[in-house]
C-alpha cells in the first residue's frame, strides 16, 4: 500500500514544494486503510498533487461540481461522494480557509473490501479523514499567505522600479511630450497592458500607445475617450472594469479597463490615465490601480509645470522647449521650417480694464481670450502665454497667408467676448501681428521679436486688426511710434493736457491711521480719452522729458492742495508724487519743489515724494541731498519698487526714507508663492526694525488685503483698498476719509 501512495512520476516536473503533500497522503492511509489514491487542487480547480494508480477518468468533473457544492454546504467540510466504478467510490471535500472562500479540494478514492458491496456514507468519510483535512487546512492557508505575500512583493518591487526610472527621467531635460510617452510606456511595459492612452481637452491632449510602440488610431478610441472622460468628471475616482456582463457593439470594446483621474491644482478632473487589456488577461488588481494613480498625478505635475494656470497655455519656457525641439527634428522636406508661423497677440487697453474694474477681471479678460485662440488654432499647433496679456501661437507647414487667416478668426472671435463686472461691460479686441519662422540661427526669439513688431503696427494703425510683418516696415514702424508720441506729450505739455489722479493708501490694521493718497498723471487725448502713463512716459524718458513732466505734477499738486489747505493742511491725510531719476540728477529741480511749496502756502507735512529704488540708488549722492533739504521742511518720502534691486539692503541703512513701498510683482504672488510671502515678511520686519512703515501695492482682492495684513505690513495700495479717481473731485469729499481714521495713533506720526 505504500508503494500505492507514491507521487506520480508524471507530476515529477512539478516543484518540490508540491512533495510535501505526500506526508499528508500517508496519513490519510493510517485513517481510512481502504484509501485507493489522492488528489490534491487549489481553489479554481488546477492540480496541485496527486497520487498514483488510479484515474477519476469521466469523472473529473468531481472537483468542479464539489467547489460548486461548497457555495451552498455551510458544513464545515463540504463535500460529494461519486461511485468510480463497480468497487470504488470517491469522495470529494472542498477546504475552506479563514473568510467562506475556497483554499483547495482533496478527493479520496475508496475501494470496497471483502463481501461489501455499498460505499462507505460520506458523512462516514469525512468524520474518518477529518483529522488529516484540518491539517491540509492549515498547509493551505499558509501556502495562501505565503502566495499572496510574494504576490505583494513581486508588485512592489515593480512599482518601485517604475518610480525610479520615472524620476530618474526628471533629471533629463525632456519635452512634456516625451515625458508623457514615458508614462504611456510604463503602463504597458510595467503593468503588461495591451493599451495605454491619455486625454486631456482642455489642453488638447489626446495620446495612445499599443503594446508594438504605436499608437491607436485617434478615431478607434473616440467613444472609449467620451466615456471615460465623462465618468470621470462625474463620479471623481479610479474606475476597473474586469468584467463585462454584455457587450454592446455601437457602446464598448470587450477590454479591461483601469483609468485613474488627471486633476489640476484645484482638483478637478481634466482629463484620464487609462490602460486596457483583452478579456483573457489577467484582472486589474488594488496595486495596479494604486500604480495608475501615480501615474496619473505625474501627468497631472507635467501640465502644471508646462501650462499657465490662468489660461491653460502652454508657459513660455514649455513653448520654447517644444518648438525648438520641432525645428531640429528630422524633415523628408528640408524647407518645411520656412513655411512655419508665429502669431502673436496682445490685448488692447487692458490696463483701463485692471484700473477700472480690478486685475481681477483683467485675468478673466486674459483667460477668455486665450480660449478665442486656442479654439481657432489649427490641429497641430502650440499656443503659449508669453507674459501679462501677450499670447503667442505656432502653426506648423503654414505660410503666411493661412497663418494670417488664422489671426484673423482669433481677432473675430475675440470680439464676441463681453465680459461683465459688477453692473458695468465692455468691449474686448485684440492685435495681431504675423511673422514667419526663418532660418537664422535662434529661429525662434527672432520671430516672436518680428511678430511683436508686426502686433505694435497693429496697435499703432488703430488697433482690433491683424498685421503680417514685412522687414521694410519695422525702421519705420518704430520712427512713427516714437514721433507720434512724443509730438503729443510735448502738445499735452505746451497746453496742460494732462489731470492728476489720486488713489488711496489706507490702513491694513483697523481703522486708525492717516489715509495716504498717489498722485497719478493722466494725459488727455484730442477727444479728451484718458491716456495712461504706460503710453507715453517711456517716451518723455528716452527724449528726456522726465524732468518736465515731474515739474507739472508737483506745480498743480501744490497749486490743487493749496487751494483746500483748511482741510489737508490739518495733517489729516498725505498725498505722493512719484519723481524720476532724471528729476533728481537735475540742479535745478529741488530748488523748483521748494520754491513751489513757498508760493502754494502748502504745509510741507502733507507731501511726500516716491522714489524708484534703481534711480535713487544710481544717483545716491544726490539723492540723499535732495531727502535731506525737504525733510528738513518737514517732507516725507518713500522708496518705491523695493525689493526688486540688487542692492536694497546695503544702501538702505543710508537712505533716510520714511516708507518702503513693496513691489507689487511680490504681493500679486504672495498668495501662491512661498518666497514672494517670505519676502513681504522680511520686508515688513526690517522696516519695523528700522523704524520705517510698509506699503503694499496691487492689493486688487480681499484675500491679498487680509494676507498683507497677516504679514505685518502696513498701508495697502489696489483695488481691494479703493479706485484712483480725479484728484479735484477727490478733494471735495476728503471729509469722508477723516471720519474713518484715527489719527490719535497714527503710525505715521511715530515715523516722522
Amino acid at each position: 500500500m505504500n508503494a500505492v501512495l507514491d507521487a506520480n512520476p508524471a507530476a515529477a516536473g512539478r516543484s518540490a514544494t508540491d512533495a510535501s503533500f505526500e506526508p499528508y497522503g500517508r496519513l490519510l492511509l493510517l485513517l481510512m486503510p481502504s484509501l485507493r489514491g489522492v488528489v490534491v487542487h487549489d481553489g479554481f480547480a488546477n492540480l496541485v498533487w496527486t497520487s498514483d494508480d488510479w484515474d477519476l477518468g469521466e469523472h473529473a468533473d468531481i472537483i468542479r461540481d464539489s467547489i460548486a457544492n461548497a457555495l451552498s454546504d455551510v458544513s464545515e467540510y463540504p463535500g460529494i461522494m461519486r461511485e468510480i466504478d463497480a468497487d470504488s467510490a470517491a469522495y470529494s471535500f472542498a477546504v475552506r480557509g479563514e473568510a467562506t472562500d475556497v483554499l483547495g479540494v482533496v478527493t479520496l478514492v475508496a475501494k470496497l473490501r471483502g463481501m461489501r458491496t455499498e460505499a462507505f456514507s460520506l458523512a462516514y468519510v469525512r468524520q474518518l479523514v477529518q483529522p488529516s483535512l484540518e491539517c491540509l487546512r492549515r498547509e493551505m492557508t499558509l501556502r495562501t499567505r505565503l502566495g499572496s505575500r510574494e504576490r505583494d512583493l513581486s508588485e512592489s518591487e515593480r512599482g518601485l522600479d517604475l518610480m525610479l526610472t520615472m524620476s530618474s527621467r526628471n533629471a533629463v531635460d525632456a519635452s512634456d511630450a516625451d515625458e508623457f510617452a514615458l508614462i504611456l510606456k510604463a503602463g504597458i511595459d510595467h503593468m503588461g497592458c495591451a493599451l495605454a492612452a491619455l486625454w486631456v481637452p482642455d489642453k488638447n491632449i489626446s495620446l495612445s500607445l499599443t503594446r508594438s510602440g504605436q499608437p491607436m488610431a485617434p478615431e478607434a478610441l473616440n467613444r472609449a475617450r467620451q466615456h471615460l472622460t465623462n465618468w470621470m468628471q462625474l463620479q471623481q475616482r479610479t474606475l476597473v472594469i474586469n468584467h463585462i456582463a454584455k457587450v454592446v457593439s455601437n457602446v464598448a470594446a470587450p477590454y479591461k479597463i483601469l483609468a485613474s483621474p488627471i486633476r489640476n491644482r484645484s482638483e478637478r478632473v481634466i482629463g484620464v490615465y487609462a490602460l486596457f487589456n483583452p478579456p483573457n488577461a489577467a484582472d486589474f488588481d488594488a496595486h495596479k490601480a494604486r500604480i495608475a494613480e501615480l501615474l496619473a498625478k505625474k501627468a497631472a505635475l507635467i501640465i502644471q509645470s508646462q501650462y499657465d494656470p490662468n489660461t491653460g497655455l502652454m508657459t513660455r519656457h514649455a513653448f520654447e522647449r517644444q518648438i525648438g525641439a520641432l525645428l531640429v527634428a528630422p524633415k523628408s522636406n528640408v524647407s518645411a521650417r520656412d513655411s512655419h508661423s508665429i502669431i502673436y497677440l496682445d490685448i488692447d487697453r487692458l490696463h483701463v480694464i485692471n484700473e477700472t474694474f480690478g486685475m481681477h477681471v483683467g485675468d478673466q479678460v486674459i483667460a477668455c481670450v486665450a480660449e478665442c485662440l486656442a479654439q481657432n488654432l489649427p490641429v497641430g499647433a502650440l499656443s503659449a502665454r508669453i507674459s501679462g496679456d501677450r499670447l503667442a501661437a505656432m502653426i506648423p507647414e503654414s505660410d503666411l497667408e493661412a497663418a494670417a487667416t488664422v489671426a484673423e478668426n482669433v481677432r473675430a472671435a475675440a470680439t464676441k467676448v463681453n465680459p461683465r463686472a459688477g453692473q458695468g461691460a465692455f468691449d474686448v479686441t485684440v492685435c495681431l501681428g504675423v511673422a514667419p519662422i526663418g532660418r537664422s540661427e535662434n529661429p525662434l526669439p527672432h520671430a516672436l521679436a518680428t511678430a511683436e513688431i508686426a502686433c505694435k503696427a497693429a496697435k499703432d494703425r488703430g488697433r482690433n486688426r491683424v498685421e503680417v510683418f514685412q522687414d521694410s516696415d519695422q525702421s519705420i514702424i518704430r520712427r512713427h511710434t516714437d514721433l507720434l508720441v512724443i509730438g503729443k506729450l510735448r502738445d499735452a505739455l505746451e497746453h496742460d493736457h494732462f489731470r492728476l489722479d489720486a488713489q488711496p493708501i489706507l490702513p491694513l490694521r483697523g481703522n486708525y491711521g492717516r489715509p495716504r493718497f498717489e498722485l497719478l498723471i493722466r494725459m488727455l487725448g484730442d477727444r479728451g480719452e484718458i491716456i495712461p502713463p504706460s503710453k507715453f512716459l517711456s517716451s518723455a524718458e528716452r527724449y528726456q522729458l522726465m524732468p518736465t513732466v515731474d515739474r507739472w505734477v508737483v506745480r498743480h499738486a501744490c497749486q490743487l492742495l493749496g487751494q483746500h489747505s483748511v482741510v489737508v493742511g490739518s495733517g489729516m491725510a498725505r498725498f505722493a508724487i512719484n519723481l524720476s531719476g532724471q528729476s533728481l540728477q537735475d540742479d535745478t529741480f529741488l530748488e523748483y519743489v521748494t520754491n513751489e511749496l513757498k508760493t502754494s502756502h502748502l504745509a510741507p507735512e502733507v507731501l511726500c515724494f516716491e522714489l524708484t529704488e534703481t534711480a535713487t540708488i544710481g544717483n545716491i549722492a544726490k539723492a540723499q541731498a535732495f531727502m535731506h533739504t525737504l525733510q528738513d521742511l518737514g517732507c516725507q518720502f518713500a522708496l518705491d519698487d523695493f525689493g526688486t534691486g540688487v542692492s536694497s539692503l546695503a544702501y538702505l541703512k543710508d537712505l533716510s526714507v520714511n516708507y518702503l513701498k513693496i513691489d507689487g510683482s511680490f504681493v500679486r504672488d504672495a498668495i501662491k508663492n512661498s518666497r514672494s510671502e517670505s519676502m513681504i515678511k522680511a520686508i515688513a520686519q526690517l522696516a519695523k526694525a528700522m523704524h520705517m512703515d510698509t506699503i503694499a501695492e496691487y492689493v486688487e482682492t480681499d484675500e491679498l488685503r487680509v494676507r498683507m495684513t497677516e504679514l505685518g505690513v502696513d498701508y495697502g495700495q489696489g483695488f481691494a483698498m479703493g479706485k484712483a479717481q480725479p484728484l479735484q473731485e477727490l478733494l471735495k469729499e476728503l471729509d469722508i476719509f477723516e471720519a474713518s481714521v484715527d489719527i490719535r495713533v497714527d503710525p505715521l506720526v511715530r515715523a516722522t
